[in-house]
């Protein structure tokens, strides 16, 4: 059958590749970790191996799809463009490098960011063995992207990405340093973003920044409410906080986290001061 189209889903050489019809709707998936393609229409079925034939590696099992989690039926219940699952780390830069300004140190800078999101998404995405999901460059209207939003046992954190250029960071209040460069306001937007995803999502979210390769973190006593995370052992010290919510609660949260109708709605009619 032509048109199926063959789309990621979950984190990149290691989520699910779906098999969706012209009008998006989803007919198998191949689970690379479990090699196997679970099949919801047996009418496609070689249509579904040719199209995947180029992704598969070794022995497949091929059936029917296991009983489905709530948050897995929620997936294939929304449209392509409105699952943010699939988004990988810093996808928006991506093509901002490749359009955007033709300055040699602007081309830099903005490589470095990409990078920086980059490693600290693939930190990020390391929690989902532990029953974290993880979702990467989400839209907020009036603010930009969050670079990272983390729904785990110890909670939901709204991660802006803070290239270090191997300088000492000094993250204060309401401004944040890096070497000598002009201080900018990485703490106080993760606080709005955190507040405007709590709205959202109707959760408590806590704002957080994620320092990259800075030859040292220093961070007022009085800056309290926002997270300071440094890889590679961000993953670790979230693994081991303490439990805020249980699992149902955190599928729940990221099956309305990953629809983009959430961030579009009314939540987004202001920005948070």
């Amino acid at each position: 059958m032509k048109g199926l189209r063959v789309l990621p889903g979950g984190r990149a050489g290691r989520g699910r590749l779906y098999v969706n019809l012209p009008d998006g709707r989803a007919v198998a998936w191949y689970d690379r970790q479990a090699n196997r393609i679970s099949v919801l229409e047996d009418a496609h079925r070689e249509a579904i191996l040719t199209v995947l034939r180029p992704y598969l590696t070794g022995t497949v099992s091929i059936g029917p799809p296991p009983v489905p989690s709530a948050a897995e039926r929620a997936g294939l219940a929304l449209p392509p463009d409105a699952d943010l699952a699939p988004n990988r780390p810093a996808e928006a830069l991506l093509g901002e490098l490749e359009h955007g300004p033709a300055g040699t140190r602007a081309r830099h800078r903005l490589r470095q960011d990409l990078l920086a999101q980059q490693r600290t998404g693939d930190t990020f995405d390391a929690l989902e063995a532990d029953g974290w999901r993880i979702l990467h460059c989400v839209p907020v209207p009036g603010l930009g992207r969050i670079d990272h939003l983390l729904i785990g046992p110890a909670g939901i954190f709204c991660v802006r990405t803070v290239p270090g250029r191997r300088q000492r960071v000094v993250a204060g209040d309401l401004l944040l340093t890096v070497g000598r460069t002009q201080p900018r306001p990485d703490p106080r937007w993760t606080r709005r973003a955190a507040a405007r995803a709590a709205r959202a999502l109707t959760a408590q979210v806590t704002p957080a920044l994620a320092v990259v390769d800075a030859s040292r973190v220093e961070v007022a006593p009085t800056l309290r409410d926002v997270r300071i995370l440094q890889p590679p052992t961000a993953a670790a010290d979230l693994a081991s906080a303490p439990a805020a919510l249980k699992p149902p609660d955190v599928e729940a949260l990221f099956t309305l986290a990953r629809d983009t109708r959430t961030w579009l709605g009314p939540t987004a009619d202001s920005a948070v001061g």
